[in-house]
């Protein structure tokens, strides 16, 4: 490796910061969405009705 070389261009380190941020996006994402979609459907559990049950009347033969 040349001492005198710089370690990374102006453009590069550009490049990570924007891959540090995307990264951290996904990564909040990743660990929040499915919380929310959990936390709605379980609370649209009680309002879903319960199937109709209908009582056959047996004949007398």
């Amino acid at each position: 490796m040349n001492s005198d070389s710089q370690s990374a261009s102006p453009s590069d380190t550009y490049s990570h910061r924007m891959a540090d941020i995307v990264g951290t996006i996904i990564a909040l994402v990743t660990l929040t969405l499915p919380v929310f979609v959990i936390g709605h459907y379980s609370t649209d559990v009680p309002n879903n009705p319960q199937p109709i049950t209908y009582q056959l009347q047996q004949g007398e033969d």
